[in-house]
């Protein structure tokens, strides 16, 4: 009976909830997008082209490892426990974490799982491996080295104890900073202390120099604080690397030192900063200047350092983040381009320090304003080997809040993460700080794909793992904004194949004019229409539509923007898009943000804002169809202004929450439209009929305003007999042309009740949430069964209400899934899918119509076994004829395992692939011998048992040639009998020549 009142009240014949019952709302776990929590470490993998990116340990979850490759390929490894990861590197078919719990995990790229988790006796501070050998060396808090095998997944017997106490005994406290193996010499390991630096040698097994960066009075250093100057002192270690040739080596300091050393005898090559050299020695500083006059700037600690090089090894140039004032906004990164490093053995003392203290270039690498780089990953073009510093073509920087940044290498020009890194790390390059979705039709998404300059790809490995293809589907478009004014649109998909992954970017910031105070706080997709629109706190809003670019490559000045009008933007389109979402127009209101946006896809924008105003522009102009104030409406709703007047002044300040375009008919009308509903923060719902002009244009009135009851949260127009939407799609609005009438009903969602009525003034019916208020809704729809309301609410339950009656369905918990505090922010399709936050840069898509479906987030493939790693890098002919003993990575596992560790699977691969091409060439050998009838065969003698490699290759070698040279004596007397056959065989023609020719004679003369 509930149904029929209220069916009657509203004026909605049928009950459109028949076939919906509780059974059907189940969750599924379609997928989850961005990054969990704050971004701790970031590595990269050129051999298999993958990024891997570790996460801090927070309120919104646990720390946990992202692998990205190419697309949509994404595997999340979690922790064995709660932790934050501290350390994260790649080595071959591995990848190695040390997390906050001190426990060292390594993780299989191949089966995707934890192979093994240790916990040393120990805290580790430093790691390092080498893609090469099957140790990982672990630096502790108390200054040990140890060795863990990845192979044994144990700890090995092989320690390196505390080489600096035992050569310093009365220096403090002193734990492993940095581990770094020689790029061409595996045998050496450089160990970085806090208090200094040592070479250790593996064949040798002690320490062979040590660096000890010790300030005589007076030097200045790095800070050049006048309290100190006249004190020795030792500034900590914070970095310490080799050159790319292991000519030098490199340790940088907390002071904003940078120090090159010899290392065949210890002495420094020269002592700089990043503005000053030869700190290391007497004499007077610069200082930085203070913010308080007569007061100095401490330098920022040495974060971070690359010594990276060209193709050439002995190329090379300096990456330094860090070592910069404090009290300076902008703390970019250093390079300084060095050339080509002089020959060590000719290069004189003077010579080698200029090199580094006059370098050919010093670039600046910009940050964005106020942030600092805490660490680098560079992203090498092919080797793994140098560190990961051999010929980079990218930097992707962490700062210090956890976001990225993407920089080419060595211009440091910014490089837009779309498209080139995973859909993920977008979410945090920048922040992400606003989300939309709007249902596209296939096939015109699948035509949206913009045409863009772009560098080459270097996130390509990994494949994806097979889905459904569901062709009929709308398309989920997400738009997300940035804290740098880029607004991205990507398709989030059913748990389905994406067939369009790309992205679509559009700058926000150049459209409006101007690179600061860029913050979207809404954005509206029509994609029947292929057109966006953004709106900024700032009070603008912009249009974009698709569109070619007419001048691609060009820039032209961005001119100013007119207040209270519309502005052309469209020659402020990005040089580099060719084809895309290009600036249309621009409304500057200039009343507080926006606050509520709708982009129709019939060509008609509405905006609200802050300040209580509210525009509709017409694009076919553009023009400002109308423009006016809430106050204005608000004297027409007499009744509910009454109503209020006893409990709240009139004064309160109120502004648009919800719009929405229809296509129905007003209840004193005989005739459909095209209605543009407004509802407000104070529960007022205004109405205005769009109508067409005798001169082709479109006019705006104010048809009438009904008051609800709280914060108006959705506006759902539908067909009051079937329940379908109602919305002002194209083909709604072409239907008006032939008359159509469209009896329609709008179903609004308040923060606590819901009311179904005719508009604009019908009373309609109404339904009070019971306990929790609802923060966002939809109306939905199940196959062919019916419609029901469906809303979030502030208990972190999902309810579904039938249509009319308005009686409770079923309802389901996704407060696991979702941030109930963001419940607001989230987002309802009609086909029941909900795309909601998790956390700051974390979205997650479920549907209430499933299944139960849990989402696998490691079914997608990381390794691909046909990529071999290059040879490590070895020693030159120079250096060995100098007498540098050359340690290969077997003779590692001999001087680290001992000579009773059995071969490692790596071994025992290697043998069986030896022993497999063995066999195959045996095989082709004998097949080849048994199919060449031409020839003789030879006696050979039986191959000898227990032969190895060396002499089977040898002895086959013997054996053809010998078979060679009989060949070629055979072919070789073949020619000479040919030889001779045509001599005889020219003798005689000539011979029967003669005698012809003598014949005629002698019978011309009988004889």
């Amino acid at each position: 009976m509930a149904h029929l009142l209220r069916g009657k009240q509203a004026g909605v014949p049928n009950d459109l909830s028949t076939g919906l019952g509780a059974d059907l709302f189940v969750l599924d776990h379609i997928r989850n997008y961005g990054i969990n929590s704050k971004v701790t470490q970031v590595a990269y993998d050129p051999v298999q082209s993958l990024i891997a990116i570790g996460t801090s340990e927070s309120q919104f979850g646990n720390g946990q490892i992202y692998v990205f490759g190419q697309k949509r390929v994404e595997v999340v490894l979690p922790l064995p426990h709660r932790a934050s990861v501290k350390i994260l590197q790649f080595c071959a078919e591995k990848l190695l974490c040390v997390d906050s719990r001190n426990d060292l995990s390594v993780y299989s790229l191949e089966s995707k799982k934890l192979v093994n988790a240790h916990s040393p006796p120990a805290k580790i501070t430093a790691l390092h491996s080498d893609p090469t050998i099957d140790y990982a060396l672990l630096g502790t808090q108390h200054g040990e080295v140890f060795a863990y095998d990845l192979d044994r997944e144990t700890l090995t017997p092989f320690k390196i104890p505390n080489l600096w106490r035992e050569k310093y005994p009365r220096s403090r406290l002193t734990s492993v900073v940095t581990l770094s193996l020689h790029p061409r010499d595996i045998g050496s390991l450089l160990i970085g202390y806090s208090t200094g630096a040592v070479i250790f040698s593996f064949k040798q097994n002690k320490a062979l120099s040590f660096f000890n960066y010790l300030l005589p009075k007076g030097a200045p250093g790095g800070d050049s604080d006048p309290a100190s100057i006249f004190k020795e002192r030792e500034p900590p270690l914070t970095q310490a690397v080799w050159h790319p040739t292991g000519t030098f080596i490199l340790t940088g300091h907390e002071d904003g030192s940078i120090v090159i050393w010899d290392p065949k005898d210890g002495r420094i090559i020269q002592a700089r900063t990043l503005q000053d050299t030869n700190v290391h020695q007497p004499g007077p500083g610069n200082l930085s200047a203070g913010a308080v006059e007569g007061s100095f700037a401490i330098k920022s600690p040495i974060f971070k350092i690359a010594w990276c090089a060209n193709q050439d090894p002995d190329d090379t140039a300096i990456l330094i983040a860090g070592g910069q004032p404090s009290n300076i906004s902008v703390k970019s990164l250093t390079l300084l381009e060095l050339g080509r490093t002089p020959v060590y053995a000719t290069a004189s003392w003077q010579i080698l320090s200029n090199h580094f203290e006059n370098p050919k270039r010093q670039r600046i690498l910009p940050c964005p304003p106020g942030a600092e780089v805490v660490d680098l990953c560079l992203i090498p073009r092919s080797s793994p080997h140098y560190a990961g510093c051999h010929d980079p073509i990218a930097i992707i920087a962490m700062l210090a809040s956890g976001e990225l940044i993407t920089m080419s290498f060595p211009s440091g020009m910014p490089i837009s993460p779309t498209n080139q890194l995973h859909l993920s790390m977008t979410l945090v390059h920048p922040y992400i700080n606003y989300a939309n979705l709007a249902p596209v039709e296939r096939t015109k998404w699948l035509g949206m794909t913009e045409k863009r300059e772009q560098g080459p790809q270097f996130l390509t490995g990994g494949a994806g793992a097979i889905s459904p293809l569901k062709r009929f589907e709308h398309r989920n478009v997400v738009q997300t904004s940035h804290a740098d004014g880029t607004v991205r649109l990507w398709d989030a998909g059913h748990a389905d194949e994406i067939e369009n992954e790309a992205l679509l970017q559009i700058d926000v910031a150049r459209a409006v004019g101007r690179q600061e105070n860029v913050e979207v706080t809404r954005t509206s997709f029509a994609g029947s229409a292929s057109e966006l629109s953004v709106g900024l706190r700032s009070g603008e809003v912009a249009v974009f539509r698709w569109n070619i670019n007419k001048h691609p490559g060009q820039e032209f000045p961005l001119g100013e923007n007119q207040p209270q009008a519309l502005t052309n933007i469209t020659e402020r389109t990005e040089a580099t898009l060719k084809e895309g979402l290009l600036p249309f127009t621009l409304l500057d209101e200039g009343n507080g943000a926006v606050t509520a946006l709708k982009h129709s896809d019939v060509g008609f924008v509405a905006a609200g804002f802050e300040g209580g105003s509210f525009a509709i522009i017409d694009l076919r102009g553009p023009a400002v169809i109308y423009r006016g104030s809430i106050q204005d409406f608000i004297k027409s709703d007499k009744r509910g202004s009454f109503r209020r007047s006893s409990n709240q002044p009139t004064s309160k300040p109120e502004w648009p929450t919800c719009i929405e375009f229809s296509v129905m008919t007003l209840e004193d009308d005989d005739y459909s439209s095209i209605l543009c509903h407004v509802g407000t923060s104070l529960g007022r719902l205004a109405t205005f009929k769009i109508l067409p002009e005798s001169d082709g244009r479109y006019s705006a009135k104010f048809a009438g305003v009904c008051s609800l009851d709280d914060k108006v949260v959705r506006i759902c127009p539908m067909y009051a007999e079937s329940g379908r939407p109602a919305y002002a799609s194209q083909s709604a609005v072409a239907g008006l042309r032939n008359g159509s009438k469209i009896k329609g009903v709008l179903l609004a969602v308040t923060a606590s009740g819901a009311r179904l009525f005719h508009p604009p003034t019908n009373k309609g019916a109404h339904k009070a949430w019971d306990q929790f208020l609802c923060d966002s809704a939809a109306v939905v729809r199940y196959q062919d069964l019916g419609y029901a309301l469906l809303g979030l609410y502030g208990d972190g339950y999902a309810r579904a209400y039938s249509i009319p009656a308005m009686k409770e369905i079923g309802s389901v918990k996704v407060s696991d899934m979702l941030d109930v505090r963001r419940f607001s922010e989230a987002v309802i399709t009609s086909t029941g899918d909900i795309l909601g936050w998790k956390g700051p840069a974390e979205m997650v898509l479920i549907n209430v119509f499933g299944t139960g479906l849990q989402f696998d987030r490691t079914k997608d493939m990381l390794l691909n076994p046909q990529l071999l790693i290059p040879p490590r890098p070895t020693i030159s002919n120079l250096q060995w004829i100098s007498g540098t003993q050359h340690v290969s990575p077997a003779d590692m596992d001999l001087l680290i395992g001992g000579p009773d560790r059995p071969p490692s699977k790596r071994m025992l691969a290697q043998m069986r692939s030896e022993a497999e091409q063995q066999r195959r060439a045996t095989a082709h050998t004998n097949q080849s011998a048994s199919s060449s009838s031409a020839y003789p065969s030879y006696p050979t003698a039986p191959p000898p048992t227990n032969e190895g490699w060396g002499a089977w290759a040898s002895r086959q070698f013997n054996e053809r040639t010998e078979k060679l040279g009989q060949v070629g004596d055979s072919m070789d007397n073949l020619q000479q009998n040919s030889a001779g056959w045509a001599d005889d065989v020219n003798k005689f023609v000539s011979k029967q020549k003669r005698g012809l020719v003598m014949g005629a004679v002698k019978g011309k003369f009988g004889f």
